[in-house]
């Protein structure tokens, strides 16, 4: 059982007036510092990576002064984060692209973004829908638990939930539906207990029916 067109606007009309401007948990001080975070986030909680980069950013907050602290350094910063030591790896790697290829500025296009190490898809849709508040939707396990249990997507992986939710859902709630999503699965609609009763959305919600 799905929701309608009409539940969807529904839905999204309940989320933004609880939430208005939702902002991404993860804490950063400029575009660079974001994409850092955003691969340091992989498989790890936000509130992990906010805890690490907090005294590593105060160092290397653009590609050349990442680079300059270099990868054994830089792993002592991020040593608490789960893949630490690959994640070291790619974050070098992607500031030296940034400063060879990109005049350590980083670009603007999704294609591009891609192409910097530990880079994918949700996280180019993270970064520029943060940065430049492009329409995209991002789809982490939260976004995709939630796409499942309300019946929005049941594509088997994140390109076909991201595919579903890019036709379902109104344009003026793009900007922002990703958050709300990942903040509906991260605090209330959560893997083992889902807080239903106090759910804002669950009157609309197919599961409770």
């Amino acid at each position: 059982m799905s929701m309608t067109g009409t539940e969807i606007e529904q839905f999204f009309s309940i989320l933004q007036r609880n939430d208005p401007s939702p902002r991404c948990e993860l804490n950063y001080t400029n575009p660079y510092t974001l994409i850092v975070a955003i691969v340091l986030s992989a498989q790890s909680t936000d509130k992990g990576v906010n805890k690490a980069t907090g005294p590593l950013f105060e160092i290397a907050d653009t590609p050349q002064k990442m680079l300059d602290l270099g990868e054994e350094r830089l792993k002592k910063y991020i040593s608490t984060i789960g893949l630490y030591n690959n994640k070291a790896a790619n974050i070098i790697r992607l500031s030296r692209t940034l400063v060879d290829e990109f005049g350590g500025q980083i670009p603007n296009d999704r294609d591009k973004l891609e192409t910097l190490r530990g880079v994918g898809r949700k996280s180019a849709n993270v970064w520029l829908n943060e940065v430049y508040g492009a329409p995209l939707i991002a789809v982490d396990t939260h976004v995709f638990r939630v796409s499942h249990r309300t019946g929005m997507s049941i594509g088997k992986n994140p390109a076909r939930v991201e595919a579903d939710l890019e036709k379902l859902i109104p344009e003026r709630f793009k900007r922002h539906a990703s958050h709300w999503l990942v903040l509906l699965g991260r605090y209330i609609c959560t893997a083992k207990k889902p807080q239903c009763p106090t759910c804002p959305v669950s009157p609309l919600c197919p599961k409770l029916f």
